[in-house]
C-alpha cells in the first residue's frame, strides 16, 4: 500500500512541476514580454521603408558594400548567403589555435583589412563565440569611418554622432567593452540617405 501511496505522489509531484514549469512559467513570461518589452519579445526586427523586416538588431549580417561598416566575420555567415549553415544554427568553429585552417583564414582576414588600408585589430579578425554577434569595436568602427564616409558623399562627423548614438555600453556599467551595433547603425545611415534626398 506504500509504494501505491509513494507512486501516486510521486506522479502528483511529477504533474505539478510540468504544470508550473511547462505551462504557467512560459505563459508569464509571454505576456509580461508582450505586455511589457513587445519590440524585444518580437525579435528586435527592423522593417524598412515598405514595412517590410529586413533584420533584427540582435543578430549581425553580411555587410560587403563600401558604404556600410563591415561587421565581424562569422562562421556561420550570419546564416545568410550561399555558404551559410542553415538559419538558425550558431557557434564557433571550434579549429585550435595551432589548427592551419584557421590560421589561414586569420592571415586572409588581415590581408583583406590591409588592402582596405585598416589596421587588422582584434574584432574584425577573430570570429565571435555565437558566429551572430551584431557589435564591433569603436576602435574597429572608427577605423572603417572615412571608407563610408566617402562612398556616402558626407562628412565624417554626421557619421560620428550616429556611431556614439549606436554604441551600447558596458553591461551593468561593469562588465564587457562597449561596442557599436553595426546592423543598427548601417540601419541608420540608410536612414538618414532617404531623408536626406
Amino acid at each position: 500500500m506504500a509504494i501505491i501511496r509513494e507512486t501516486i505522489r510521486a506522479i502528483f509531484i511529477t504533474l505539478m512541476l510540468w504544470l508550473l514549469t511547462g505551462i504557467i512559467y512560459p505563459l508569464i513570461i509571454l505576456v509580461v514580454g508582450q505586455a511589457f518589452f513587445p519590440y524585444q519579445a518580437n525579435g528586435s526586427i527592423k522593417v524598412n521603408q515598405k514595412d517590410e523586416p529586413i533584420g533584427s538588431a540582435l543578430i549581425g549580417q553580411v555587410f560587403t558594400s563600401e558604404r556600410y561598416f563591415h561587421s565581424r566575420p562569422s562562421t556561420v555567415r550570419y546564416s545568410q548567403g550561399k555558404k551559410a549553415k542553415p538559419t538558425g544554427i550558431s557557434g564557433a568553429s571550434n579549429l585550435a589555435a595551432s589548427n592551419p585552417e584557421l590560421q589561414k583564414r586569420i592571415l586572409e582576414e588581415a590581408d583583406k583589412l590591409r588592402e582596405e588600408n585598416l589596421q587588422p585589430i582584434a574584432d574584425i579578425i577573430y570570429t565571435s563565440g555565437s558566429g551572430l554577434d551584431p557589435h564591433i569595436s569603436l576602435k574597429a568602427a572608427r577605423q572603417q569611418l572615412t571608407r563610408v564616409a566617402s562612398a556616402r558623399g558626407v562628412k565624417e562627423d554626421e557619421i560620428l554622432r550616429l556611431i556614439n548614438k549606436y554604441t551600447d555600453g558596458r553591461f551593468l556599467g561593469i562588465f564587457g567593452e562597449p561596442g557599436v551595433n553595426v546592423f543598427r547603425l548601417n540601419y541608420a545611415l540608410d536612414f538618414q540617405d532617404i531623408n536626406r534626398q
